[in-house]
């Protein structure tokens, strides 16, 4: 049977699945981030959960640009950058540090340092204040063996509710962002690569699932070949 895999989101769907968010959400400052990582970043939902406030703030409390995704909290235990170039991710990212704060929400009670979160707490926090739960997954790696990794099912099951909630539901889940990222890439140009090295594969063939081009845009490019062609004849 082939692997299910989620769907791409275009543009516009983005658009809309961030203002419905905005709009229906509880916690749209933190929603909003999560989904602007996955889809500017690439970065898997177990990665959003575990990243912490010294991985994406200097003491002084500035943004990095490049930030060093942890070997220890990527899937596949390989260190990655990833890079906050994106505006609306800075913006949101911004927002929701201030509404940690007012929140006090893993807050210290000087300001002068982490913008007075607690580095070493999860930039991402559950509306009680903790960190999501991780659970223990077994898979088999590539060179055959069976290993352990830490999954975050229960914020998965949280982002896949925000993509139902804006009517995204038949095939699109929490790995919709990444492979959005992905495919987004590949559709400007970058180089097979580059991809790689961004989503933090160890072998090309793990991009190969990107490449997937789906059935209306081959449709649309069949139809830009034929006028075209049809351009030629009329010559």
């Amino acid at each position: 049977m082939p692997i299910k895999r989620a769907k791409t989101l275009k543009p516009s769907q983005i658009r809309h699945l961030l203002r419905v968010t905005e709009a229906t959400s509880r916690h749209p400052e933190r929603d909003a981030l999560i989904l602007l990582l996955g889809f500017t970043c690439g970065m898997r939902v177990s990665e959003i959960a575990r990243i912490e406030v010294a991985d994406i703030l200097l003491p002084g409390g500035k943004l990095r640009e490049e930030v060093s995704l942890r070997a220890a909290i990527t899937k596949g235990c390989r260190q990655r950058c990833i890079y906050l170039s994106h505006a609306k991710t800075v913006v949101a990212l911004e927002r929701y540090i201030e509404w940690r704060w007012r929140r006090n929400k893993g807050t210290a009670l000087d300001r002068s340092e982490w913008r007075g979160l607690m580095p070493k707490t999860t930039l991402i926090l559950t509306h009680k204040g903790s960190g999501y739960e991780l659970s223990v997954k077994r898979r088999i790696n590539e060179a055959g063996e069976r290993v352990e990794y830490l999954a975050a099912d229960s914020l998965q099951s949280y982002v896949t509710g925000l993509y139902r909630a804006a009517g995204l539901a038949n095939g699109y889940s929490s790995h919709s962002g990444r492979r959005t990222f992905a495919s987004r890439l590949l559709a400007q140009g970058h180089s097979i690569e580059t991809v790689q090295l961004l989503l933090g594969h160890a072998e090309l063939d793990h991009v190969a699932p990107y490449l997937e081009v789906p059935r209306q845009e081959r449709m649309e490019a069949m139809a830009e070949v034929g006028d075209s062609l049809c351009k030629w004849c009329d010559v």
